[in-house]
């Protein structure tokens, strides 16, 4: 069991999981979002890849178009 810190609110996971999946989870597939992890922004190409890990803090930001 893993916890993580999602814009301040804290989340657990049964284990690490790739940030790709945890923006599945969360119903982000195929939004413009930006991530930080652990105040590093965390480019798109590296989601598949990189694991989340027990203490990670993640602030997750979502654009919004409009007119």
């Amino acid at each position: 069991m893993i916890t993580v810190s999602i814009n301040g609110e804290p989340r657990q996971f049964p284990q690490a999981i790739s940030i790709a999946a945890f923006i599945e989870e969360m119903g982000l597939t195929g939004k413009r979002i930006a991530l930080e992890r652990n105040g590093e922004i965390v480019p798109r190409s590296t989601f598949a890849t990189q694991q989340l890990a027990d203490g990670d803090r993640l602030e997750v930001v979502v654009a919004v178009g409009g007119g």
